[in-house]
């Protein structure tokens, strides 16, 4: 036995010089098949022993350094005049790292939300596309999503080439834009995806830029402080709820056979009539026990193409939800795992529970205290593009007397829900670990989930752009962002809109060096979030990237308002980019409303006599008409029978508006006001609610 265990030590001291942290390390990001910038300072960077001599080569650059005590290195080098390659990266300290197959030329990070995040394979357009992808000069590097309380070295992730194999798996956008700047710029093209749906602005800046704002620092350590005494109050909450449904015996009796109320071939004809989203009673229902909702639905051939995720909103459940999708549970929440008060019911559908045609979506709701409800707004409550508004079939399998208001008042309320994701966490986690990187600049689409902060965005997003070009220390790093496209139904009358008002705080961010916009009003849909034509919107960002950055003589943006003037009974808007003169476009008979299943709804116009669609004017009693409009050279003239004194006008100011002012170039009018009256989000702040 001791023999052995001297071996075995023996064994383990011969084997520290392979294990040891002496061996030169690089990030993930410094890998096979990557693109690195043309530029004169070209940060490579890794981890050493301390004080190890540490030596790069790429082609005839080469450029050495020692490991700090700490073990870090960074050196960069001179790329400014290189070819594009393929050549061999040497990173050589004890040991030695030879990277292949690098290339050299424009590496742009593509950052946000869900639209950026949106994969080639599930836009439109995809399959001829990625047939004819296969360019070994386009190549992705494409984040994996991990958010931390601190900042992260290194990341996840790999380089792969554009290919029929991969390239379904690119952002589209980001596809999109890199291809037009390879096929201008003739060198090879890298785009770092690094986006994530469903995340606010606030995640994606560090810590140290959101502790500048006073109003975000405050409302941080409060999110922070939720979430750190989230753990004892849910244990208390489980605590005490287990003993209160003792003590009343209103403890859950799970069916035996859920099949008889989930099941496909169940027959409603004993069933109530109920419309959600809205509470569940009435129709001789108890007013607490377990009841069954149960709904047809019928799914389009479009929403399944591409593998493209099939996703059910059902916003928040009063009681505890097990949900069945054609016959099978998909999701439970008990008591015990209810993350609390303002859980919006989301989840996926697997793909081999769905098919073409009729399904089944069967809900179970627990209700021991209060009678069962669905809180959603319309356009909340939907399954995959179906919307769920409307009749359902609700059944009672058990139910439980009236609770008194004595012993009701006695109920556990379960602990506000923390914060799924903290300010800087996403910075930490995806962001830092990609710095110092050599970039081109950002393209960016976010702001969906800053809608209903829309005014505190005109803050929150300039914070952003400049945490950035301080950390990649390029004050003037080029950021290039998309406005946000039209959504939601159309409204015949003007109205306030959380989107209006976030996409002029997108606007006012051009105030900032180096920055553009695309305007994308123009290629949304009423009732997708995501909409497909993501080549159109790549194509835009690179209009941007060509003209600003590449010096490129193309028209980059749409018509801009400059300025605007009241005359006798109108208001004249001078525009700039007017490129080809200001044009009305065409409106169609129809617009998109889920462009993947090919639903379309009539287009009816504001202003049906009017030659430019989407003006509305006010007097001052601040209300609002829809105007006629002409153009006039490089101005539009705004008027209304029914103004005749007007004071100011907006144009697109709506979630989904109906407008036609392009110019020359084929590129919208951006959206605009001349008023400054309160903003609708004006008093909507980051919280430890958001």
């Amino acid at each position: 036995m001791k023999s052995l265990l001297w071996h075995l030590l023996v064994l383990f001291i011969l084997l520290q010089p392979c294990l040891s942290f002496a061996d030169v390390q690089l990030p993930a990001i410094i890998s096979e098949h990557m693109v690195l910038e043309r530029s004169e300072s070209v940060p490579i960077w890794g981890k050493a022993d301390a004080n190890e001599e540490v030596m790069v080569t790429l082609a005839e650059s080469t450029a050495r350094t020692k490991a700090g005590n700490d073990g870090k290195w960074m050196v960069r080098l001179n790329l400014r005049d290189s070819g594009a390659g393929p050549f061999q990266l040497m990173v050589k300290g004890k040991n030695e790292i030879r990277i292949s197959d690098v290339v050299v030329g424009a590496v742009w990070l593509a950052s946000g939300q869900s639209n950026m995040e949106f994969m080639l394979k599930t836009s439109s357009g995809a399959d001829d596309e990625i047939a004819k992808s296969r360019n070994p000069h386009l190549r992705q590097f494409r984040v994996e999503k991990a958010a931390r309380l601190k900042l992260a070295d290194d990341c996840k992730g790999k380089w792969v080439l554009a290919g029929p194999e991969t390239a379904g798996d690119f952002t589209a956008i980001g596809y999109y834009f890199g291809k037009r700047l390879h096929e201008t710029l003739k060198m090879p093209v890298g785009i770092i995806n690094a986006s994530w749906g469903g995340t606010f602005s606030e995640a994606w800046t560090s810590m140290d830029a959101i502790n500048q704002v006073e109003t975000l620092k405050i409302a941080e350590e409060a999110r922070r402080k939720l979430l750190a005494e989230y753990p004892a109050k849910k244990k208390a909450f489980v605590d005490q709820c287990a003993a209160w449904l003792y003590a009343n015996q209103r403890e859950d009796r799970p069916s035996t056979n859920p099949k008889f109320f989930a099941g496909e071939q169940v027959s409603t004809v004993d069933w109530t009539g109920v419309t959600l989203p809205g509470k569940i009673t009435g129709g001789g229902l108890p007013p607490g026990g377990a009841f069954w909702i149960r709904k047809t639905i019928r799914v389009p051939k479009g929403a399944l193409d591409h593998g493209q995720d099939f996703k059910v909103l059902l916003g928040q459940i009063t009681g505890f939800e097990r949900i069945y999708w054609n016959g099978e549970r998909v999701r439970e929440t008990t008591f015990q795992t209810y993350p609390g008060e303002g859980n919006q019911c989301y989840f996926p559908v697997p793909s081999r529970l769905l098919r073409v045609g009729d399904n089944t979506l069967a809900v179970r709701i627990y209700a021991p205290a209060v009678s069962p409800a669905i809180a959603a707004a319309p356009d909340r409550f939907w399954a995959g593009p179906v919307s769920l508004v409307g009749p359902w079939f609700v059944k009672a399998e058990y139910e439980l007397p009236r609770l008194t208001p004595s012993v009701l008042a006695t109920a556990p309320q379960a602990p506000a829900r923390p914060p799924e994701l903290m300010a800087g966490a996403i910075f930490n986690g995806v962001i830092n670990p990609l710095i110092p990187y050599g970039i081109a600049g950002v393209i960016w689409y976010q702001g969906e989930s800053n809608a209903g902060r829309a005014y505190e965005y005109r803050i929150a997003f300039p914070l952003l752009i400049n945490d950035w070009r301080q950390k990649w220390q390029q004050e003037q790093l080029p950021f290039y962002f998309c406005q946000l496209v039209n959504f939601r139904s159309k409204r015949p009358v003007p109205a306030e809109s959380e989107w209006a008002e976030l996409r002029e705080s997108q606007s006012k961010a051009l105030q900032l060096p180096k920055t553009g916009q695309a305007v994308l009003i123009d290629l949304g849909e009423a009732d997708d979030v995501h909409p497909r034509n993501k080549k159109d919107v790549g194509e835009r960002l690179a209009r941007l990237a060509l003209a600003k950055q590449y010096g490129k003589q193309i028209a980059f943006s749409g018509p801009v308002c400059e300025s605007a003037t009241v005359e006798s009974g109108t208001i004249r808007v001078k525009f700039s980019h007017a490129e080809g003169g200001l044009v009305a476009r065409a409106l169609p008979a129809t617009y998109d409303v889920v462009s993947r299943i090919g639903k379309t709804a009539p287009l009816l116009r504001n202003s049906p006599t009017s030659e430019v669609e989407g003006f509305s004017i006010c007097g001052a009693d601040h209300h609002w008409v829809w105007a006629d409009a002409r153009i006039e050279g490089d101005s539009v003239v705004i008027w209304s029978d029914r103004i005749p004194h007007p004071i100011a006008i907006r144009y697109a100011w709506a979630d989904n508006p109906t407008c036609n002012l392009d110019n020359g170039a084929g590129l919208p009018a951006a959206p605009f006001r001349t008023d400054d009256f309160p903003a609708l989000t004006a008093k909507n702040h980051f919280g430890p609610g958001i």
